[in-house]
């Protein structure tokens, strides 16, 4: 007999993890092209350039291209625009958000010696959202699976004994038991049994086996996706240059997450037989995480027209916690409803996350003080991605990490942006294709961008306005498991950023 587990039934810690999947995977190592107008409107290609805040993030020498002291603020609006197909169904949805983008500034420190090797010396403090998070979808039509097969893909295995209420036991404090000593897989079935959604295949206290209580045939299905939050890191980045031609630079970088995610499913059929005709299933996630990591560059002049630039980024080294919520309800038309509260915060025992490092090539074409034209060309192998538990002596993700290395692979970015000048007014413009992270390419496409923008010389202050806009197509599953129907979405992310710079 289990083991009665009395609690206040508002906090647990899980002994394992919540299901990270792929996905996870990609959403905390991909990056955007986020930062001052200047650098957006040129789509990102900076990295034999410099002279921007925003470019110090891309290669760690542009600090060093700085003629003086320079401060920026930028502030940017986002609409993302989702037209998602889901069975028989077409759901069409804008959200908009703004977000600080860039915050920062770089101190120019001559060298008095003209003859001297180091003529400068530079040192950057800068803030960059490196990923916008705010995302939100609806996916409803008919199919013919249910999230039924969620519950019992969750249940089978687990003992019937464990997911039965003994005397004095809430659904609270039986729900914190299991995710404390059984783990997600036992709560999820414990969900199921409760509401009647699963039933045992016999009526014995070590069954583990169960069956379902819906009937085939079709399920109408509203399903809602919403996300908020952001990635962004901080740089500490020390530049020089040495004679006339060569820039060199190093960033210390720490980086944060701060997310947010909540998924309702409100699913109905009126299939002869099925004892479950509604079921509204409900989750919620929060994420903190804070990671590390290190970037080393250099531009050269080959001339005073040409000039290269190669950067080196290092993986991030994430520390990840986790907390989730459940809620589950569901309507039978000959028993009435029932609900499944456990009121109860799951926090999961934090875990460690490796992104992919990520390296970038670059060539400029300067026309004196008339305009450039700039390629960055970078790539970033994803399949290198890995989970790993701070606590479990066994890899808890050896399955999870395997299946990124057959799932994910390396991808390339190319990004091109030119500038025009006449007088102290600045005309930009860009274009950025990144390639899909996913090998089947479909869960989540290729991705191609457009920008422009302008800019404004006022001598010692400046101004800057860039629109940027990309398409990128997705297939993101409903749930890991059981669930695992895919809704066919349209992206399209589009935004409006404003900067400010001024000498220091």
């Amino acid at each position: 007999m289990k083991k009665i587990f009395i609690t206040m039934a508002v906090c647990i810690t899980a002994i394992s993890m919540k299901a990270q999947d792929v996905s996870d995977a990609i959403l905390f190592s991909s990056e955007n092209v986020t930062g001052t107008a200047r650098y957006r409107a040129m789509s990102g290609a900076f990295g034999a350039l410099g002279g921007d805040l925003s470019a110090i993030g891309n290669n760690p020498a542009s600090s060093a291209v700085f003629l003086n002291s320079t401060a920026s603020l930028s502030i940017s609006g986002y609409t993302i625009s989702n037209d998602s197909f889901y069975g028989d169904g077409l759901a069409i949805n804008d959200d908009t958000s703004g977000k600080l983008n860039q915050l920062g500034d770089v101190f120019v420190f001559n060298n008095r010696d003209e003859n001297a090797a180091f003529k400068k010396f530079t040192l950057g403090l800068n803030y960059n959202l490196t990923q916008n998070l705010d995302d939100e979808y609806f996916a409803f039509g008919e199919t013919q699976n249910s999230i039924d097969q969620f519950f019992l893909e969750n249940a089978q295995g687990i003992p019937l004994d464990l997911l039965q209420l003994q005397d004095g036991e809430s659904i609270s404090s039986l729900y914190s038991f299991l995710g404390e000593t059984q783990g997600y897989a036992a709560q999820q079935a414990f969900l199921g049994f409760q509401g009647f959604i699963i039933d045992p295949e016999m009526d014995d206290p070590d069954n583990t086996t169960y069956i379902s209580n819906l009937t085939n045939g079709n399920f109408l299905q509203d399903y809602a996706y919403r996300s908020n939050g952001l990635n962004g890191k901080f740089s500490i980045n020390g530049g020089a240059q040495i004679n006339d031609d060569l820039y060199l630079g190093v960033n210390l970088n720490t980086h944060f997450i701060d997310y947010e995610r909540q998924t309702v499913l409100f699913e109905t059929n009126n299939n002869s037989g099925s004892g479950i005709n509604e079921i509204f299933f409900e989750n919620n996630l929060r994420t903190f995480g804070n990671g590390f990591s290190a970037q080393v560059g250099g531009i050269y002049k080959v001339s005073p027209m040409f000039r290269l630039g190669l950067s080196l980024e290092t993986p991030t080294w994430y520390n990840i916690s986790e907390e989730t919520t459940q809620y589950l309800d569901t309507f039978s038309n000959d028993e009435g409803s029932a609900v499944v509260n456990p009121n109860v915060i799951n926090i999961y025992p934090e875990y460690n996350f490796k992104t992919p490092g990520k390296y970038t090539l670059s060539g400029a074409i300067l026309f004196g003080k008339q305009g450039l034209i700039s390629l960055d060309y970078s790539y970033k192998d994803y399949s290198n991605t890995e989970f790993d538990s701070q606590f479990n002596s066994s890899n808890t993700f050896a399955d999870l990490n395997n299946n990124i290395k057959n799932t994910l692979q390396g991808a390339t970015s190319i990004n091109i942006g030119g500038e025009y000048r006449i007088r102290e007014w600045s005309l930009r413009g860009g274009f950025r294709y990144q390639e899909s992270p996913y090998k089947d390419e479909t869960t989540i496409g290729d991705l191609k961008g457009y920008s422009a923008g302008f800019g404004y010389d006022f001598g010692n202050i400046k101004l800057g306005l860039a629109y940027d806009i990309y398409e990128q197509d997705r297939s993101p599953q409903l749930y890991s498991i059981g669930l695992t129907n895919s809704a066919n979405i349209d992206t399209t992310n589009s935004s409006f950023t404003a900067t400010l710079s001024f000498g220091l």
